[in-house]
């Protein structure tokens, strides 16, 4: 499976084997897209479809192996069902023959621990429908909706749909907007932007784009050049702009060029604040001076791409680091959403990219684990407006008076 490569929201689909979760994603796609047999365990690897919700728009739905697979293929097949609730927003129980046990209860434990909304689906309901006491005691003691379901007579097909609209988070589909909260109408937004060695061939990359587009969509106007032509340009712009926004690579550039009463920052620190875990990026940052000889950083990508001579988060950031602390540190590089292979605790702090190409839900599960230990995190943009001494610029169009800023000035 390709994880963490769309930024639609995500549905997982767990149960037992032979539950018919196959045949419910037929049911809901209104297609004939995943496998469905008799036999139990045909579904090996967890397997996605793209299905268009009304009230959502496009989500992705993952088909999962069965909870209760054994035998020693079984049991690696049941870990990358696990592993699939780090990437969801949206889980759905597929239950059957009114059994309700220990695979179940502890599945839903696992749904709990991961803040993940959930209902249950007793599917097959034209063999037998869901015994009331059943139902009852589900209701009673997790108190989530249980429905009846026959994904061979899907008659009420639209309680389904209803129920993903309604247990779906907000946060998974509305998206903050990047910038538009911060300027008005007319508003002009300066975006600057390096076109050099890892700037892809004929094209921008998608942060760019996206800030472009939320610019537009909320009445400002933004206008684009490279970073050489910004003190020429300023000289002539009028009106002046309301914000600027600039790649993190020429941070100081920008800096020294963009006029203090003009707002400033980056696009990496603009996804941070739209999809990452700002508050805790704010309280982790200052901890880059804290750190000692010998201290090991997990820097995090969160898409898989060919690494250039100057790479931002294999190169640059790592020497950045290494100049501004005066220490001897150490640095792992995890691309996409792949398992880390040391203990989060052998980490000193977590540095993030700005995850365009996740949801917010699977940036947030990434960096849960160091949360969790008291490890301190960061972001790319942030990380460097630090080192440059540009961090409380950088980070004041979303502070805003704010505790976070700092005095290392």
């Amino acid at each position: 499976m390709t994880k963490g490569r769309d930024t639609k929201p995500h549905i997982g689909i767990f149960g037992r084997r032979n539950n018919g979760k196959s045949s419910l994603i037929n049911a809901l796609t209104g297609q004939d897209i995943a496998i469905v047999s008799e036999v139990a365990g045909t579904t090996t690897d967890p397997v996605k479809k793209s299905i268009e919700i009304a009230g959502i728009g496009p989500a992705v739905i993952i088909d999962t192996a069965g909870i209760d697979d054994s035998g020693e293929l079984g049991i690696k097949r049941v870990g990358k069902t696990r592993e699939v609730l780090k990437i969801i927003d949206l889980a759905i129980l597929v239950i059957s023959n009114n059994e309700f046990d220990v695979p179940e209860k502890n599945l839903i434990h696992e749904f709990q621990s991961n803040d993940l909304p959930y209902f249950i689906i007793h599917n097959k309901s034209d063999l037998a429908e869901i015994a009331s006491e059943l139902s009852s005691s589900i209701n009673s003691r997790y108190n989530v909706p249980v429905v009846n379901f026959s994904a061979l007579l899907p008659v009420n097909i639209e309680e389904v749909i209803g129920l993903i609209r309604s247990t779906m988070p907000e946060t998974a589909f509305h998206k903050q907007p990047l910038v538009g909260d911060l300027i008005s109408y007319g508003d002009v937004v300066l975006l600057i932007t390096p076109i050099d060695i890892e700037a892809p061939e004929g094209r921008m990359i998608l942060p760019q784009v996206q800030v472009i587009r939320d610019v537009l969509d909320h009445d400002g106007i933004a206008v684009v050049c490279k970073e050489r032509e910004v003190d020429a340009f300023l000289k002539i712009m009028n009106p002046k702009p309301s914000l600027v926004i600039t790649d993190s690579q020429v941070f100081p550039k920008a800096n020294a060029s963009i006029p203090k009463e003009i707002p400033l920052t980056s696009f990496s620190i603009v996804l941070a604040r739209q999809k990452g875990d700002f508050n805790h990026y704010v309280k982790g940052t200052p901890h880059l001076s804290k750190l000692c000889d010998g201290d090991r950083l997990l820097i995090l990508e969160s898409c898989t791409h060919h690494v250039s001579c100057d790479d931002i988060g294999r190169v640059k950031i790592p020497r950045w680091l290494n100049s501004f602390s005066g220490k001897k540190l150490e640095f792992d590089v995890v691309a996409g959403l792949n398992n880390i292979s040391r203990p989060i605790t052998d980490y000193a702090m977590v540095i993030q990219c700005g995850g365009c190409m996740i949801t917010r839900k699977q940036l947030i599960s990434r960096l849960k684990p160091a949360i969790d230990a008291g490890i301190p995190v960061t972001n790319y943009g942030m990380a460097i407006a630090y080192v440059h001494g540009i961090y409380n610029r950088a980070i004041a169009p979303f502070t805003k008076g704010r505790s976070g800023l700092v005095d290392y000035l």
